[in-house]
């Protein structure tokens, strides 16, 4: 009777269960469509990417579907497939980088090889597989042993990978066929063909610059680096301007910094490859951008420090608190502004730096304020030493952070190429609104003559910041 009770249980459940297989079904189907969707709204380029490829492989597809190119090319036209595969890279560094390493690689490996299967049908034939064998030995041991040197491996290390392939195989196959040069002939035109469309695909039809998205991802990581201080104000020092909410969510902003450097390293390298486009030139310093990201990212670890001390249960007294509030909170926008300002003249590429540094002075001014404040609390017991200790801990962390801000300004001016700060456009028209005023105070010294008669009249200038 019991057995009888659970198949009839079983029997239910997958009757319900194929009931509710169309619907389940159905939403399965709708939620894979609308996360494609979504994915492919966050960056339509993955689209336009895709869409590049099949045109590619359509093309380089017509060396077998005309006759008399499959005539020329015969069975050796599948290596453009697979050159148009394994090229296609979603920038145009990236298709630049692997394109050109191959047909190099493929070339130089090419020519070797023939010359190797040469050189081996000169000592006989039965020291002709014997010499094949050292030599394919010993290039493919020197080239692999190569790829571990950091250069080679940043850079190079698909052509080299392609070049040991290529030469082992033309090498080889060179033992078992007379027609060699044929083979190595038609393979080195049909990679080279399907390198090229993949190249100029890639540059004419709406290409995707690692340069340029190098640039962008440096700024807007300068740019979390600022809301993450404005939100540590708001949430460290609340007001009632904005919501625990908001600035629970920009003080965190920083993480994102943290796991950016794969990705800054790649673009950099790719970038080396991309021709002069746009803003940029052929000879752009690429490899500036990598001091520039690694001070980011310093400087994004001591949010970690920031962070620990929002979420932290023990804090500083509040009359303590109250007393070194002005200067950190001077401290942390007026860095936060010179972030805003230092992300911005990176985006336009224009000089920023009278109004950086006024903000960095203010800071560091405020500095010299927390110090004197901090003299004056000092604590005359241990107890009360160890209470204040929360607080002295995110003061220090936010000295830090100016030190850094001021390094990350000297990493950009560097740069830029800037010796002198010079205000440009829309940036002159950004400080003559901002609340500092910078007064020029000439002080002409009176004219000496020298022995000459030659009027030796000096002016001297002095800025002053108020």
């Amino acid at each position: 009777m019991e057995m009888d009770l659970n198949a009839q249980v079983k029997k239910a459940c997958f009757l319900q269960r194929l009931k509710d297989f169309p619907s389940n079904l159905k939403d399965g189907v709708t939620k894979r469509i609308k996360h494609v969707q979504k994915f492919g709204k966050d960056d339509p380029r993955r689209i336009i990417h895709s869409i590049k490829v099949g045109v590619s492989l359509t093309l380089v597809s017509m060396l077998y579907y005309v006759r008399p190119l499959y005539n020329s090319f015969g069975v050796s036209g599948m290596w453009a497939i697979v050159t148009v595969v394994v090229v296609s890279e979603f920038t145009v560094g990236g298709t630049l980088s692997k394109g050109l390493n191959r047909a190099f690689a493929t070339l130089i490996a090419g020519a070797l090889g023939v010359g190797a299967v040469h050189l081996a049908r000169l000592c006989g034939h039965k020291a002709e597989p014997i010499v094949l064998g050292i030599l394919v030995f010993s290039l493919g041991s020197a080239v692999t042993f190569s790829r571990f040197f950091p250069r080679i491996k940043q850079r190079y290390d698909y052509g080299a990978l392609i070049f040991i392939l290529t030469f082992s195989m033309v090498a080889v196959s060179g033992y078992r066929t007379d027609e060699i040069l044929v083979i190595a002939y038609q393979r080195l035109s049909t990679i080279l063909i399907g390198g090229t469309i993949c190249i100029l695909v890639s540059i004419f039809v709406f290409p995707v610059w690692a340069g340029e998205d190098l640039h962008k991802l440096v700024a807007n990581n300068i740019i979390k680096l600022a809301n993450s201080l404005e939100g540590f104000e708001g949430e460290y020092f609340p007001s009632s301007e904005k919501t625990s909410k908001e600035t629970n969510s920009s003080v965190r902003e920083y993480k994102g910094i943290l796991t950016s450097e794969t990705t800054e390293d790649t673009l950099a390298n790719l970038a080396r490859w991309e021709p002069g486009h746009g803003r940029f030139r052929l000879s752009h310093p690429w490899t500036k951008y990598f001091k520039i990201a690694g001070l980011v990212r310093q400087c994004a670890i001591h949010f970690e420090v920031l962070n620990a001390c929002v979420l932290s249960d023990a804090k500083a007294p509040q009359d303590f608190i109250s007393k070194i509030l002005e200067p950190c909170s001077i401290m942390s926008r007026e860095a936060g502004e010179a972030l805003k300002a230092i992300a911005k003249s990176i985006k336009t590429m224009s000089r920023y730096h009278v109004c950086v540094n006024t903000h960095i002075k203010n800071s560091k001014n405020a500095i010299e304020n927390l110090r004197l404040a901090l003299k004056l609390s000092f604590p005359e017991t241990d107890k009360d030493l160890l209470e204040i200790i929360p607080g002295v801990t995110m003061a220090s962390t936010l000295i830090y952070i100016v030190n850094y801000v001021e390094k990350i300004s000297e990493a950009v001016e560097e740069l830029s190429g800037t010796v002198k700060p010079v205000l440009e456009g829309d940036n002159a028209e950004e400080c003559n609104n901002s609340p500092h005023v910078v007064i020029a105070i000439h002080d002409e010294q009176p004219p000496t003559v020298n022995e000459n008669n030659v009027n030796l009249g000096a002016e001297k200038t002095t800025v002053v910041v108020v």
